[in-house]
């Protein structure tokens, strides 16, 4: 079959009253947070051979803006609140609980983060048998599991469904104010008033930054947040409050730099929310052109395929990078450029060549662990 008749066959079969701008949105936001880690882990070796972390925005802050347009977490959690609101509403049409509907988004999100726990878990004891330095083993788990504290947040997030969507049906897309004030609160506590406040505190802000743009996304699939002026105004808000915040005295960055004092992301601030809604403001504005470019069948298919295989990419992309970077160094050393300070447009240059080979190595990840995603999906 070739391609263009299997991209037909897919476009055929979508049902018609699928949402694509959603499972585009969710490609999108996909495609941003794996290409922004692959971009920003550096790699350095000690002079025991031991590996570390390191980012290029430590050396080269110039790049900071490029996390603007990578930290797509926002839409990611807009599009989960927009799946969850119709996924339980269908359930209840149905007759079922919110019980029995949360179980059944719980059985499909555990095969895949079991099957991922499980394996990096084997390979882990196993290199602890081996001449492997600890830090190595350290930097290696810390990075290979650092995309489940994603799949944490959206574990917390699922119950608040059926509030958030009675706050959505009263109020509109207003019910996201109540996440956002209560986000504000804690970064005026923890920057402002109480300085000394114990750092696990604000891990709260990963509930209710989060919680913003998921209602929102709730709002959308209640019909309750749509067309170009609302989205302008997210936009605007966005955008102007974001500027705000960081003249105020907020990272630039919104993603974590080692060595600074203060994360947006890590926990979460003010300006991750402000990003969310100018992200998901140009959503709205571009709604209607995404649509009409995903009824054509390439598009289409393309889109409907990485969102088979969504979690999958997001659980392995960071092992993918992993596995490229190690085996070259230890096949090839230090001339791939794979591991060594990112500190110049040199690194720059080998990280973007060696890309592709490491998008081969995450769609081979893919194919070894797809059951896993379908058996969830199931």
């Amino acid at each position: 079959m070739s391609t263009a008749a299997g991209a037909a066959r897919i476009a055929a079969g979508t049902p018609l009253g699928r949402e694509r701008v959603v499972d585009g949105l969710r490609a999108i936001a996909m495609l941003g947070v794996v290409a922004g880690h692959w971009l920003v882990t550096g790699l350095t070796a000690g002079p025991a051979g031991d590996l570390h972390q390191a980012s290029p925005l430590s050396a080269m802050p110039g790049l900071t803006p490029l996390t603007w347009a990578l930290q797509t977490l926002g839409l990611f959690f807009f599009v989960a609140g927009y799946a969850a609101a119709h996924g339980l509403g269908r359930a209840r049409q149905r007759g079922g609980s919110a019980g029995s509907w949360l179980a059944g988004r719980a059985r499909r999100l555990l095969p895949p983060v079991a099957v991922f726990l499980g394996v990096w878990l084997l390979i882990l004891t196993a290199l602890r048998h081996t001449a492997a330095d600890p830090w190595t083993l350290h930097t290696l788990g810390t990075l290979a599991v650092s995309p489940l504290w994603f799949v944490l947040v959206l574990a917390l997030l699922l119950p608040l469904t059926p509030p958030a969507l009675g706050a959505v049906d009263r109020v509109g897309a207003a019910a996201a104010l109540l996440p956002l004030g209560a986000l504000t609160a804690m970064d005026a506590l923890r920057y402002l008033l109480w300085p000394g406040m114990p750092g696990w505190l604000g891990y709260l802000n990963c509930v209710t930054a989060w919680l913003v743009p998921y209602t929102l996304g709730v709002a959308a699939a209640r019909g309750r947040l749509a067309g170009p002026r609302r989205g302008r105004g997210l936009l605007v808000a966005g955008v102007a409050g974001g500027a705000l915040l960081i003249a105020a005295g907020y990272p630039a960055s919104l993603v974590g730099v080692p060595g600074d004092g203060r994360s947006n992301l890590d926990p979460p601030s003010l300006l991750t929310a402000a990003l969310s809604a100018a992200q998901i403001g140009l959503a709205l504005l571009l709604w209607a052109r995404m649509d009409r470019g995903l009824r054509h069948p390439g598009w289409w298919a393309a889109v409907a395929g990485l969102n088979l295989r969504v979690m999958t990419i997001f659980l392995w992309h960071q092992s993918a990078l992993l596995a490229v970077a190690v085996l070259g160094h230890a096949l090839a050393g230090a001339r791939t450029g794979l591991v060594g300070p990112p500190d110049s447009a040199g690194w720059i240059a080998y990280r973007l060549l060696w890309l592709p080979v490491v998008a081969v190595a995450l769609a081979a990840l893919c194919l070894l662990f797809r059951r896993a995603e379908s058996r969830g999906g199931a």
